[in-house]
């Protein structure tokens, strides 16, 4: 069974900075790339951040990109989201997602949302003063 359990969320103010993590298990994890996800009260689900399997490459939409950063440890099946400069239009609720394909990576553009498979229950995060 896919597991993943997304923490690091909580208040912060605007300017701020909080660290996501998200530990997987039930699959093989550095087969898979993955990606944060996040929805906001009232808006469609976003795609945030990915990175390949390798760890290797990444991506990130206009919105969050030179601000958030996307990392992952395969030996601790582990991803990670450093999210800096907050806004308050980041508050969302943000889920890790496991891609449905092995070693598929999509360049030049964010995944669309067919390409994720199993998500996690999420971590709120919040950023106002």
């Amino acid at each position: 069974e896919v597991q993943l359990q997304a923490s690091g969320g909580g208040l912060v103010q605007p300017g701020g900075s909080l660290r996501l993590s998200c530990v997987a298990s039930g699959f093989t994890f550095n087969q898979y790339g993955m990606s944060w996800l996040r929805q906001a009260p009232g808006k469609e689900l976003e795609s945030v951040a990915a990175i390949n399997s390798a760890g290797s490459r990444t991506n990130y939409p206009d919105s969050v990109n030179g601000r958030f950063i996307i990392s992952r440890d395969n030996a601790r099946n582990t991803v990670y989201l450093q999210m800096n400069s907050l806004k308050s239009e980041d508050t969302a609720v943000y889920v890790c997602a496991k891609w449905k394909t092995p070693r598929k990576w999509v360049v030049g553009t964010m995944p669309a949302m067919y390409e994720y498979g199993d998500r996690g229950q999420g971590t709120q995060v919040t950023v106002s003063s």
